[in-house]
C-alpha cells in the first residue's frame, strides 16, 4: 500500500479566501495515480464544501474535526451531538445572548442574529489570516451557504460554533458542558474569536485512528498536512507531518516539515518533498 495522506482544508488545501490552487489539485491527482490514498481532514462539515473540492477526486473525508469519517463512499463513523445536548446548548447560548451556528452535513444553521453580530468578527478573522480584502468580509462571504430561520433544535449536529464576547464565555461553557468537547478557534487563549462544542473525545487524531483500523493500514504510512493548532493532534498521530508556510507558529513548531505558503504551491511542493508524485 502507498502512503495515506490527511489534508486539512482551510489554510492548507485552500487559502483563506477559499481559493483552490491548481497546483494542489494536480498534486492530489498525481499522488492518487501513484497509488497513495488521499483524505481531507477538516473542521468543515460536508455541506460547507463547494463542488470543486469533490471534483478533485478523493478517497474519503473526515469532517467536523473528526466527528465524521467516510472512506470509499462508506460512512465509517458519524458521532453526533444528541438532540438533548443540542437543546441544552441552544438554550444556554440564547440565555447568554451569544450568537452561534450549528454545523451539520446537511448545512450550516445560523442563530437569529448571527448574520449581523458576526460582521466585525469575520473582518477580524480574515484580517488575522492576512486577507487583503478583510474589511469587506462578512458572514455572507465567509459562510455563503449559511441557512437562517431554520429550527435550531436538531438531531443532525456535528458541532456548534459560537461567537465569544469574552474568553470567560469559553471558560463558562467548559464548566457548563463537561459532557462535550470544548474548544476555541480564530486565535489562541484570550485572543480566540469563537468557541465550539462537539462530541466528547472527538479530534482529528481519533478520526485518523478509526480510519486506519477500518483500512487495516499502518500508522507508519501516514502523512498529515495542516496549518493550525487544531491540526497538531493529527501531526502527532501520523508518522510524518507538514505545516504550510502560511500556518501558525505553534503548528510549524509541531510539524516535521514546513513547506511554502498555500498560494505559493505549498501543497504541491510538500508532495514533491515527500516523494509522493
Amino acid at each position: 500500500m502507498g502512503k495515506i495522506l490527511f489534508i486539512d482544508i482551510d489554510g492548507t488545501l485552500v487559502d483563506y479566501e477559499n481559493r483552490l490552487p491548481a497546483s494542489a489539485v494536480k498534486a492530489i491527482r498525481m499522488a492518487r495515480a501513484a497509488g497513495h490514498r488521499v483524505y481531507l481532514c477538516s473542521g468543515r462539515s460536508k455541506a460547507e464544501n463547494k463542488q470543486e473540492i469533490w471534483d478533485i477526486g478523493l478517497d474519503g473525508y473526515i469532517g467536523g474535526n473528526g466527528s465524521y469519517v467516510e472512506s470509499d463512499g462508506e460512512v465509517v463513523m458519524h458521532q453526533l451531538v444528541t438532540p438533548e445536548q443540542c437543546r441544552r446548548i441552544v438554550d444556554w447560548l440564547h440565555s447568554r445572548k451569544l450568537e452561534f451556528y450549528l454545523e451539520s452535513n446537511s448545512g450550516l444553521y445560523g442563530s437569529e442574529n448571527f448574520r449581523q453580530r458576526a460582521v466585525p468578527v469575520m473582518k477580524e478573522y480574515c484580517r488575522r489570516k492576512g486577507k487583503a480584502d478583510a474589511d469587506q468580509a462578512s458572514p455572507d462571504t465567509v459562510f455563503p451557504t449559511m441557512i437562517y430561520g431554520a429550527d435550531l433544535y436538531r438531531d443532525d449536529v456535528n458541532k456548534v460554533s459560537y461567537i465569544l464576547d469574552s474568553y470567560q464565555d469559553f471558560l463558562d461553557a467548559r464548566e457548563q458542558f463537561p459532557d462535550l468537547q470544548n474548544g476555541t478557534w480564530g486565535g489562541a487563549g484570550e485572543t480566540a474569536l469563537f468557541g465550539d462544542l462537539g462530541v466528547k473525545g472527538i479530534t482529528k487524531a481519533h478520526a485518523v485512528e478509526v480510519l486506519l483500523k477500518h483500512l487495516n493500514a499502518r500508522q507508519e504510512d501516514t502523512i498529515a498536512f495542516g496549518d493550525a493548532a487544531v491540526d497538531i493532534p493529527m501531526f502527532e498521530v501520523c508518522a510524518q507531518s507538514c505545516c504550510m508556510g502560511s500556518g501558525g507558529d505553534g503548528a510549524k513548531a509541531a510539524a516535521g516539515y514546513v513547506t511554502t505558503a498555500v498560494e505559493e504551491d505549498g501543497l504541491y511542493n510538500a508532495f514533491v518533498h515527500f516523494g509522493l508524485l
